[in-house]
């Protein structure tokens, strides 16, 4: 029993945690109750520790066998080296140096068509619990056509259960950082938190029976609608009391804010539905809400990245064409081109796509005859001052409302301005006290005109913005783009007038400096850490192979990045919870994130190295090996003594980016994506405790064998 009594105290402790661990991680949600997601932690860390414990039984007999059959386990190391390069690159680029006859082989098409490589973006998307609408009308229309606009649209956005408000806006604010026009809506949309919460934002939980069914409702006690419109019916009943609000309960269940998916085997006779589960699912409801004759669709923004993007490219939208040129005339039809063009272009989403109708706003032009009033005997000015007071206002002093001034305008009321015949009646005093009509002095007329005149390095500008598809990357569709336009130039469809140029901006150009700067950094990294290594060990080849699981692990980050992408990839479930929705499985594209997330493997992946290394040192300096057999001999005593730290370097960091992988709300949009090749290295970096000891091995076999012979 004494010997047994630290494994017990240990497991109890195991226990203890997995239970405190569990309670704050949910990881099954909260839905599926305190036990079941006990479970689930206390099999996943059991099982992570059972490993762990399996591993240390065979560690010996499977180092003898590596080094026994070093060819054969050294090819299947440098295969999974050579498997994540070919992720990261695609295969052409990897083995670009092939001759095509054999790059054309049937099995290598098969690989080639495996691994095409991944997909770059600057930042996956953040989660700011709010969008930004941004449609447009067409420049001709009226201040009362837009408002009218925007007032539908905000009424049928507040119609989406899962919107807590909608705010529009038109026009530009008294500021010269904002030249809007009119044309351009800009609503902004709060919607509710998944789950109903304190002021602190901790979930609320409430009485909840299981076992009854009852129409989805409102924190409110309301029937929710379904897309259709009607209410529907779902398992499980929250409890209510005489004034039909929830019973608070700390042992119940929380309250989803966001609609379930819709049963049919609940709801006869109606289509399934998935429910409305990750914000994207809130933005799909919006476009289809806010959809109106009269107004565009719009990209998906989000208020702060919308405003950093246009700040940075003066475009309301993650990616555009900024089109150039001599005249507003010229730009506008090339941009009509272009729209055309990049709505074919299959990655990019077709309602998203539009250009800037830059030439279309109408304007009242009154054309002074100055003949006519020199007939009259009346000054230029004169008319100029008429038209000014009559049309525009003068302002005629200031009203003094404490520390605040507003300035008060006269002019003709609106029915005496409205139309041109209304204008014409104008009246300018002439000489004697003539009244003479505006319309003997000038003639008023309707012109097309721009509604905004933007320039650029000298040059007016007008932007073509477009949105990607979902599962896209940004770095791809503009590629994608780029060489569509450039297939239809050579082709003869599309001809640039002269003067005329057009560049590919928007977080594209982000990727862009990111991955220049990221081209220094990386490397410099690297050389740091073999520096760094190289004032450990005083020894190029020790260095060399501890650095060598940095490479592994870099293979093992790049395989878990590839398996995201594959559909069959975890697609199981537990309790009724599909592993895929867990670890939110879907594909990764190249960021900052992710990269930031391979300089922590970096730093990470040397230590089973440094520690495997350091004690073969020490060991073959106390046992001086003159043999092969003694050389192997030591290198297993080495391997056998350091394994264990190995592998719980390993387990606490493999257990510590479980609870990253499955988390959700603010921040996880970045915590994912760094920690996905931290894991997958680390899962993979365990190959380096018996790649280190072979390494070392082969160095010292191949010291004995050219060693000089002594007398």
């Amino acid at each position: 029993v004494c010997a047994r009594m630290p494994l017990l105290v240990n497991l109890t402790l195991a226990a203890i945690v997995a239970w405190i661990l569990s309670d704050h991680w949910l990881p099954l949600g909260p839905e599926k109750g305190p036990i079941r997601n006990y479970l689930f932690v206390a099999v996943l860390i059991g099982g992570l520790l059972f490993i762990v414990f399996l591993f240390l039984r065979i560690y010996t007999t499977l180092l003898g066998w590596c080094l026994r059959n070093r060819p054969l386990f050294l090819g299947v190391i440098l295969a999974i080296v050579i498997t994540g390069m070919t992720i990261w690159l695609g295969f052409d680029k990897t083995f670009g140096w092939l001759p095509v006859q054999v790059r054309t082989l049937r099995p290598v098409a098969a690989v080639s068509h495996k691994f095409p490589g991944l997909g770059k973006e600057f930042m996956p998307p953040l989660d700011e619990g709010s969008f930004l609408f941004m449609p447009t009308t067409m420049p001709h229309a009226s201040i009362g056509e837009a408002l009218d606009i925007v007032s539908k649209q905000d009424m049928a956005l507040t119609q989406i259960p899962e919107v807590e408000s909608a705010v529009g806006k038109i026009g530009r604010a008294d500021t010269p950082l904002d030249p809007a026009p009119i044309s351009m809506i800009e609503t902004v949309i709060n919607y509710r938190a998944q789950y109903l919460a304190d002021q602190q934002g901790h979930r609320l939980n409430f009485t909840f029976d299981p076992e009854e069914t009852d129409y989805y409702r409102s924190a409110a006690g309301d029937p929710q609608p379904a897309p259709d419109g009607e209410p529907y019916i779902v398992q499980g009943k929250f409890l209510r009391d005489d004034q039909a609000n929830l019973i608070p309960d700390d042992n119940g269940v929380p309250f989803r804010l966001w609609r379930p998916a819709l049963d049919p085997a609940l709801n006869p006779d109606r289509e399934a539905w998935a429910g409305i589960q990750k914000p994207d699912d809130i933005w799909n409801a919006i476009l289809d809400a806010a959809e109106i004759p009269g107004a565009t669709s719009a990209p998906r923004l989000q208020p702060i990245a919308a405003r950093i993007v246009m700040l940075q490219s003066g475009m309301r939208a993650p990616m555009g064409i900024k089109v150039k040129g001599p005249d507003l005339e010229t730009i506008e039809k090339v941009g009509l081109q272009l729209e055309q063009y990049l709505r074919e272009v299959p990655s990019i989403e077709p309602a998203a796509v539009f250009a800037d109708r830059i030439v279309g706003k109408p304007y009242l032009e009154i054309h002074i005859d100055r003949q006519a009033i020199a007939r009259y005997g009346i000054m230029l000015e004169e008319v100029q001052n008429v038209i000014e007071v009559a049309v525009g206002g003068m302002i005629i002093g200031h009203t003094i409302e404490g520390r605040e001034r507003y300035p008060f305008r006269v002019r003709y009321m609106r029915e005496l301005r409205d139309t041109i015949e209304s204008l014409d009646k104008i009246l300018v005093p002439g000489p004697d006290k003539l009244q003479i009509p505006l319309s003997q002095l000038a003639t008023i007329e309707y012109t097309r005109g721009p509604q905004a005149i933007k320039s650029e390095d000298t040059f007016l500008v007008g932007y073509v913005l477009f949105d990607k598809k979902p599962n896209y990357a940004e770095v791809d569709v503009i590629e994608n783009a780029q060489a569509y336009l450039d297939s239809k130039i050579a082709a003869g469809e599309f001809e640039l007038p002269a003067g005329i140029s057009y560049t590919f901006a928007g977080n594209y150009e982000n990727q862009i400096r990111a991955a220049k700067r990221l081209s220094v950094v990386l490397p410099l990294a690297l050389f740091i850490i073999f520096l760094i290594l190289y004032l450990q060990f005083r020894a190029v080849s020790t260095t060399a192979l501890v650095f060598s699981g940095i490479i592994v692990a870099w293979s093992g980050g790049f395989l878990l990045i590839w398996l995201y992408a594959q559909p069959w990839f975890l697609d199981f479930a537990i309790f009724g919870t599909n592993m895929r929705d867990l670890f939110q499985v879907h594909p990764i594209n190249l960021s900052v994130a992710v990269w930031v997330g391979f300089l922590a493997l970096f730093g990470i992946a040397s230590d089973d190295g440094v520690i495997m290394a350091t004690y073969l040192d020490q060991t073959f300096a106390r046992n001086n090996p003159s043999t092969i057999e003694e050389i192997r001999a030591a290198t297993i005593e080495a391997g056998q003594r350091r394994v264990r730290p190995c592998l719980m370097t390993i387990a606490t960091t493999i257990l510590a980016l479980i609870p990253i992988l499955t988390s959700t709300g603010r921040g996880s949009d970045i915590m994912v994506p760094m920690a996905i090749p931290t894991f997958g290295g680390m899962l993979i970096v365990i190959v380096s405790i018996f790649l280190v000891p072979v390494l070392y091995a082969s160095i010292q076999e191949w010291k004995l064998k050219f060693a000089a012979p002594t007398v």
